[in-house]
C-alpha cells in the first residue's frame, strides 16, 4: 500500500491547525492587550478625576467658609443693605460650589459617543475654575485670548480632559512663576477653531519630540509633587481625543523656552450647529 500521500495531506492539515492556532492565540493576545490598555487608560481618567477632587477640596472649604461667615453677618445686621451684600455673597459662592461639582462630574462619566454642538471657549473657562487654585499655588499666571468662535461638534468631557491635560502638562514644564498663554480663535480660510496652549517652560528635546504622543513613552520618572504625571498616558490620550474629533495637533517646542501645542477642529456644520429639538 502506498501511504506516502495520506501522511503528506496529514502532516499538511496538522501544520494548518498550528498556523490556525497561532493566529488565534495571536489574536486572542491582541484582544487581550488592548483591553488591559483600555481599562488603564479609564483608569488614568479616574486617577485625573481624582486629583482634582484633591484640588477642590481646598475650593469647597474656603467656598463654605464665605458662606458660613457671611450667614453669620446677615444674622448679625439687621439693615436691608448688609443682608442683601451677604445674601449676595452667599449666592456666588453657592453657585461656584455647583459649577465646581457639575464640572467633576462631567469629567468622571463615561461619555455616550454623541458629539454635541460645542463652545471651545466656555470649554476652556471651565477647565480653568478647574485648576485655579493648582495654578495659583506654583504662581502660574495664566494669559487668555478667547475670540468668539464657532462651534464645533464634539464631546464637552472628552475637550475637557484635553484641556487639562495640557494645562497640567504645561504648569509641570513650567514647575513655578511662568505663564501659559491659551489662545482661542477662528480662522477662515480654513474653516476651523485653532486652540493653543503656550508655556514657557523647560521645552521638550528634538529627539523626544516625535515620540511624545506614544502611549506609555514618558521623560518623568513618575508623579510630581503636585501627584500629577509619569504614566505616559496623558498625551497619547489627548491624541486620541483630537483624532475622535476629526482635528490635527501641531507641536512646536525649544528648550529653555518654552512649547506650544496648537489643535485645530474643523467648525461643525450648519446642521451640526443647531441642537436637535
Amino acid at each position: 500500500m502506498h501511504t506516502c500521500g495520506l501522511e503528506t495531506d496529514r502532516d499538511s492539515m496538522e501544520a494548518n491547525e498550528k498556523t490556525k492556532s497561532l493566529e488565534t492565540v495571536r489574536t486572542d493576545q491582541d484582544r487581550w492587550i488592548a483591553d488591559l490598555e483600555q481599562r488603564l487608560v479609564q483608569c488614568e481618567r479616574l486617577a485625573a478625576v481624582g486629583e482634582l477632587t484633591s484640588t477642590t477640596t481646598h475650593e469647597f472649604n474656603n467656598i463654605l467658609m464665605t458662606i458660613l461667615n457671611y450667614a453669620k453677618l446677615g444674622l448679625r445686621h439687621k439693615d436691608d443693605s448688609t443682608r442683601e451684600k451677604a445674601l449676595t455673597r452667599i449666592l456666588d459662592a453657592a453657585n461656584r460650589g455647583a459649577k465646581i461639582t457639575s464640572l467633576v462630574l462631567g469629567l468622571s462619566r463615561t461619555g455616550s459617543g454623541n458629539f454635541d454642538p460645542i463652545d471651545l471657549v466656555a470649554i476652556v473657562e471651565d477647565s480653568l475654575v478647574l485648576l485655579e487654585k493648582e495654578l495659583q499655588k506654583y504662581r502660574i499666571h495664566v494669559e487668555k485670548e478667547l475670540s468668539g468662535v464657532p462651534v464645533i461638534q464634539g464631546s464637552a468631557g472628552s475637550l475637557q480632559r484635553l484641556l487639562l491635560n495640557l494645562i497640567t502638562n504645561a504648569r509641570q514644564a513650567i514647575k513655578e512663576n511662568g505663564t501659559i498663554r491659551i489662545i482661542v480663535k477662528h480662522e477662515p480660510k480654513t474653516d476651523s477653531v485653532v486652540l493653543t496652549v503656550r508655556d514657557n517652560g523647560s521645552g521638550i528635546p528634538k529627539e523626544v519630540l516625535p515620540k511624545i504622543f506614544d502611549r506609555f513613552f514618558t521623560t518623568k520618572s513618575g508623579p510630581d509633587a503636585s501627584g500629577k504625571g509619569g504614566t505616559g498616558l496623558g498625551l497619547s490620550a489627548c491624541k486620541q481625543i483630537i483624532d475622535d474629533h476629526r482635528g490635527r495637533i501641531r507641536v512646536e517646542s525649544t528648550v529653555g523656552k518654552g512649547t506650544a501645542f496648537s489643535i485645530r477642529f474643523p467648525v461643525a456644520s450648519a446642521s451640526q450647529a443647531t441642537p436637535a429639538a
